[in-house]
């Protein structure tokens, strides 16, 4: 099995070649980034990526206002799987090598999730593209629980892991003592987000922090369980994108709005130390 990095362009503030060129020059695959809806935006998009001949990580976020991540209240499945499906459509001009999708709505019944990701994997029946649901607060897979509840139900649906809102959530190193919930989302995963979070917040001020190890060896054993799932299903590519960000994720000195750390540092340092780690694995 191998590991191919990618960088995210949420926090990047330059152009996509200069990110691009980031990403090539640590290593890195690709790049996980939103297609753009404008037309125009797009066609840039999509030449830069055939030109440079990099890996595209599609992201997609159901029922959301523009440039937001956090789902408009009130919208029914069948609302998010119309937007779903218009952004797959779009996404698949850029020929990425999948879908990874915040999708869904926190506040939605069992009965409701079950009908949204039901329709979801016939979405990827139907457009011949994996779509991948990650796990994230405002999504129905905000909750290890809940997500745990839906995956037995749902065998075949694909999840990304970014267990660093399930710290927060839970207030703690939830997946240390429920093993189960860890085993069964390592059995459904597709790809990794590798966002160290802890007890008060979906991210730490740098994961390079001693007083922070203990958070994140923790999430270096869950991955490493995600991993060996992986390789016993036969997986020849596994994929990991560090997604340390900005937008409340980052921490900042009041008053002054400094941050703590600089974004692509602390991902490109994560992203370097996950595929070192990895190797010596696998």
């Amino acid at each position: 099995m191998k590991l191919h990095l990618f960088k995210t362009l949420w926090g990047h503030e330059d152009t996509l070649l200069d990110a691009i060129q980031l990403a090539r020059d640590a290593g890195f695959h690709g790049i996980e980034a939103p297609v753009p809806e404008d037309e125009s935006e797009r066609e840039s998009f999509i030449s830069t990526f055939a030109a440079e001949k990099m890996e595209l990580i599609a992201e997609v976020s159901t029922c959301t206002p523009k440039g937001l991540y956090v789902p408009e209240p009130g919208k029914s499945a069948q609302d998010h799987l119309v937007s779903l499906e218009k952004a797959v459509v779009r996404s698949l001009e850029a020929k990425p090598r999948f879908i990874n999708t915040m999708a869904g709505y926190d506040a939605w019944s069992a009965d409701e999730a079950i009908e949204f990701f039901t329709g979801l994997m016939n979405l990827e029946q139907k457009h011949s593209i994996a779509i991948s649901a990650e796990t994230h607060r405002g999504r129905y897979t905000y909750s290890p629980w809940l997500t745990r509840d839906l995956l037995e139900k749902l065998p075949g649906l694909k999840i990304t892991c970014d267990f660093s809102h399930w710290c927060v959530v839970s207030e703690r190193l939830l997946l240390d003592e429920e093993p189960a919930i860890l085993a069964l989302a390592a059995k459904h995963a597709f790809h990794v987000q590798s966002r160290v979070g802890y007890a008060q917040g979906p991210q730490v001020p740098d994961p390079r922090a001693p007083e922070y190890a203990g958070a994140l060896a923790a999430h270096e054993r869950w991955w490493d369980t995600v991993w060996r799932s992986m390789d016993q299903r036969g997986t020849e590519i596994t994929t990991l994108t560090p997604e340390f960000g900005p937008d409340g994720y980052l921490q900042c000195a009041p008053y002054t709005g400094k941050p703590v750390a600089n974004l692509w540092e602390i991902n490109r340092w994560t992203a370097l130390r996950q595929r070192e780690r990895f190797e010596n694995q696998f």
